[in-house]
């Protein structure tokens, strides 16, 4: 895909990201890999209102060279995107649910939710690091992250969001997607006598669909 259509697949996912609520007003950015750098939503801006044109352009070394000014999160798709070769995009929402799991002060600091379906599994993998507290831009959050993503295709961070990689930017996004989903069903279930997978079965479904 070049970059054009890259730009034109961002602006419509984000729109659909915001139209079903997964992220209100200003919030959440996303990143794409291009071969010579980076695609990421600019500051301030609206999933729900992208301009393609005005989608920031970083360079191989971080550095904006086109578009409007760059997300002030550059430094969260920084992390994952240098600890995953293989992720070819990141999506960092405030969805409902998935923030929710991450207020809980009662959570595993590595699977804040349980494997209920096979789906998780396969879209969000074994790992969910819940990572600690640091405020919105915060460059201090950069090592944590990058050191959790080596392990881990998302991560929680904690009283603020999800931050999901993909291999694209659709896997990524669907990822985004099944995460909340997961999410609102741990909370649906929670003080339930829910039946997760076995380490077995979560074994299987990563062998086989990686």
């Amino acid at each position: 895909m070049d970059e054009a259509a890259t730009r034109a697949l961002l602006v419509e996912l984000g729109a659909s990201l915001f139209a079903r609520g997964f992220s209100v007003g200003s919030a959440g950015n996303i990143s794409v890999r291009l071969a010579d750098g980076y695609l990421i939503t600019p500051t301030n801006s609206s999933l729900g209102r992208l301009d393609a044109a005005g989608i920031s352009k970083l360079d191989l070394g971080w550095n904006h060279i086109g578009g409007q000014k760059p997300s002030k999160e550059v430094f969260m798709h920084r992390a994952v995107l240098t600890a995953r070769p293989q992720a070819g995009a990141v999506v960092h929402l405030h969805s409902t649910h998935a923030t929710a799991i991450a207020c809980l002060a009662a959570v595993g600091e590595r699977a804040p939710i349980p494997p209920l379906t096979p789906y998780f599994v396969m879209r969000v993998g074994r790992s969910l690091p819940v990572l600690r507290y640091h405020r919105p831009g915060d460059p201090a959050m950069e090592d944590g992250i990058h050191q959790a993503a080596k392990t881990a295709r998302a991560v929680l961070l904690a009283n603020h969001g999800p931050v999901v990689s993909g291999a694209t930017l659709s896997d990524a996004v669907a990822a985004a997607e099944e995460l909340e989903e997961a999410a609102r069903l741990a909370l649906l279930l929670r003080g339930q006598d829910a039946r997760a997978l076995t380490p077995a079965q979560v074994d299987d479904l990563l062998t086989t669909f990686g």
